[in-house]
């Protein structure tokens, strides 16, 4: 679907605060978006933060952030940060 938004294509920047590098979340953040049909990026940030793009249908992108506020079991998630942004036409998810 890419480069198809509807008006239910949700698109959100989220940065994740914790024990979320060296715990598996990239990874796990990848197959929970692809089994969700999210598309998108994740990757790590230079303060050890975990950021990404989600977007997609609105109930698979809140389903995805619901689970990064938990994230796989080694993580330990202290606070998320979502903003709204807009969609970027990606084709599927990925680890930039």
């Amino acid at each position: 679907m890419s480069g198809v938004h509807t008006s239910q294509t949700k698109a959100l920047f989220v940065c994740v605060r914790g024990l979320v590098q060296g715990v598996w979340f990239r990874a796990s953040t990848v197959e929970r978006a692809e089994s969700l049909g999210v598309c998108g990026w994740v990757r790590n940030a230079a303060d050890g933060s975990v950021e990404l793009h989600a977007e997609g249908a609105a109930d698979a992108v809140d389903e995805l952030i619901d689970w990064c506020r938990q994230g796989p079991s080694p993580a330990r998630v202290d606070s998320l940060e979502v903003a709204p942004t807009q969609p970027a036409g990606y084709s599927r998810f990925g680890v930039k």
